[in-house]
């Protein structure tokens, strides 16, 4: 399984996906040259020069005639100076004009292409997380990575290089053709019967090469992949003697590649034998009838230098045509699936901090009334059916039942995540849809059972409740949440990295942490999400202390297994398969002998003793 998913990465490295050239595909594109707009003045400047600079190099093998005829006492072109020298210092000046031209041609794409890139990154990046959950859940997070990384990069080397290319290359090639043709329309026509047959053969036979090498780079990788897997399994292979079977899979796979690579050098051997005989003597036999057609005073000696040069031109654009093609064809294709993201519909949240301020308050009081729920990617299959319930603002609401009963589903619905197709979800009376998002996500809080951090350090993961929080602040939510001292215990205190995901501190740092930056969120609902499921009983009781302070004076929803942590709640919903099937107390509920909850209270019970 790890070798595929390693091989599907190499390949998708090695080559992204092409996109066909048509009429559809380019008006898509064409969206994303709309970012080129703030910045036309310097492109159509950039434009400019690369045309002066091309101009500049078909005017090259002129003056290398010039010289030549010069040398040989005539006198070609009446514009350029008689003498040598002056010829030489014409030339001089040209190039130094021609270098002034690219330097900002090159400056100058370079500006634009990475000027409107930043755009479609930040734009796409601000899209991305403006997207609501059910977009997330139906895409792996490396696939969207993807997106901004492969793709935008694809399409960044395509403005900064390919366009700037394929226009300079068609110069030359159109401009390296007239003027061919302009010296000897034989030697022109010849070259044209016998050099593009076999550059298209090159082609091809690169390109199969290229292919070669590619499969045993994916299996050079699938062997690697045997070495790391083994010996990061070292103690269950030998666990198991299983010595042998490694050995085997690795010297199977590394046969493979050696055999692979034999493959690819006898298609290259070939394929330079090809070089050698069919395009430099098909180069021979142009400079052989060039020399016959000089020999009958068809063309002059200076003809055929000049001749031999746009001959280079022509020859060095027609072989860079396909890659270029392909160039745009992966950009295309990049940009297709970047606009997939720009053109999703996002929730309506502002990317700006001055507009996250909170303008409808919540009190705390929340209901469902006949939710019904099912999720976008699985529409049939009901979560919640028929949900109602009210918890009274500052009131704690447990939430019981067993797993796959919708009781992180409802979390969900809460947070606004998702939205119910029937019924409605009020707070302090009014519609969900009649506040804004950032208003009901501003105001609810919380806790899950799997708590993520981010790789910086404590102090930024507590200051994520508040971001405009003093350090004062960020302190007095530590301590609230019993996570102060252990904070202090590490040598950099509120400044230690926790690593990636919070790798660095246990389950429950993790969740003291996390109960921190919501006391600092300071919020009107709470959700905590089996907050204690994971815990060790002195890592739970620390846990439940800070829990307790979370608690003090908000409405509280809890989601839990561990019915021990829910006695107090002044009300318990038990769900099964979507369906509230009992509501009251602890004292209420217990005393049902046929009840759900009185059936798994008493298999906890058993289970601790």
């Amino acid at each position: 399984m790890a070798r595929g998913r390693l091989n599907s990465s190499n390949k998708a490295e090695a080559e992204l996906p092409k996109a066909k050239l048509n009429k559809e595909t380019l008006r898509k594109v064409s969206r994303l040259m709309a970012y080129l707009k703030p910045y036309r003045g310097m492109f159509i400047a950039a434009l400019l020069f690369l045309f002066l600079s091309s101009l500049v190099g078909l005017a090259f093998p002129l003056l290398i005639k010039s010289l030549i005829d010069t040398a040989q006492g005539r006198h070609t072109f009446g514009l350029l100076p008689a003498t040598i020298g002056g010829i030489f210092l014409f030339s001089i000046a040209i190039l130094l004009g021609q270098a002034f031209v690219s330097f900002f041609r090159i400056l100058w794409f370079v500006n634009v292409a990475e000027r409107s890139l930043a755009d479609i990154r930040r734009d796409t990046y601000f899209k991305l997380i403006t997207l609501p959950m059910n977009f997330f859940s139906n895409r792996r997070v490396g696939e969207l990575n993807s997106r901004i990384s492969a793709d935008l990069s694809q399409i960044q080397d395509t403005l900064t290089t390919t366009i700037a290319e394929l226009i300079r290359q068609s110069l030359l090639f159109v401009g390296g053709l007239a003027l061919m043709a302009t010296i000897s329309v034989y030697l022109a026509g010849a070259m044209l019967i016998l050099v593009p047959p076999l550059i298209v053969v090159a082609i091809i036979f690169g390109r199969f090469i290229r292919k070669i090498s590619r499969q045993a780079q994916d299996k050079l990788a699938e062997s690697n992949t045997v070495i790391e897997e083994t010996l990061q399994g070292i103690a269950i292979v030998k666990a198991f003697v299983n010595e042998a079977y490694e050995a085997a899979r690795y010297g199977g796979n590394v046969r493979d590649v050696a055999n692979i690579a034999i493959k690819g050098a006898k298609y290259r051997g070939m394929f330079v034998s090809f070089i050698v005989l069919c395009l430099f003597g098909a180069m021979v036999a142009l400079v052989a009838y060039a020399c016959v057609l000089v020999s009958h005073h068809k063309l002059e000696v200076s003809g055929l230098v000049t001749f031999a040069f746009y001959a280079m031109y022509v020859g060095s654009a027609m072989g860079s045509f396909p890659d270029l093609y392909a160039n745009v064809q992966k950009a295309v294709g990049a940009s297709e699936r970047v606009l997939e993201i720009l053109d999703e519909k996002g929730e309506e949240i502002s990317i700006s901090e001055t507009n996250n301020a909170i303008n409808q308050r919540i009190g705390g009081a929340l209901t469902f009334s006949n939710v019904g729920f099912a999720y976008p990617s699985r529409p049939e299959i009901t979560v919640l059916d028929n949900v109602s319930f009210e918890a009274a603002t500052g009131q704690r609401v447990a939430i019981v039942g067993p797993s796959g009963s919708g009781k992180s589903t409802m979390a969900a619905l809460i947070l606004q995540f998702y939205h119910p197709q029937s019924g409605t979800i009020t707070f302090d009376g009014i519609p969900s849809n009649e506040y804004s998002l950032t208003d009901i996500r501003n105001q609810v809080a919380i806790v899950p059972q799997d708590v993520m951090l981010f790789g910086g350090s404590i102090l930024e993961n507590i200051a994520y409740g508040k971001l405009t929080a003093n350090k004062e602040d960020i302190i007095q939510a530590a301590q609230r949440a019993n996570a102060h001292e252990f904070v202090m215990s590490f040598p950099e205190g509120y400044d230690t990295i926790v690593g990636e995901r919070g790798v660095k501190l246990s389950g429950g740092q993790r969740q003291r942490i996390a109960i921190a930056r919501a006391l600092l969120k300071n919020p009107s609902i709470l959700i905590l999400d089996e907050a204690t499921s994971s815990l060790d009983s002195e890592s739970e009781r620390l846990v439940q202390e800070a829990l307790e302070e979370l608690m003090k004076n908000r409405t509280s929803i809890i989601i839990a297994h561990r019915l021990s942590t829910i006695r107090e709640a002044d009300k318990i919903i038990v769900l099964e398969k979507g369906r509230i099937i009992e509501s009251g107390s602890h004292d209420e509920l217990i005393t049902n002998e046929q009840g759900l909850y009185r059936y798994l209270s008493t298999l906890q019970f058993e289970g601790v003793n």
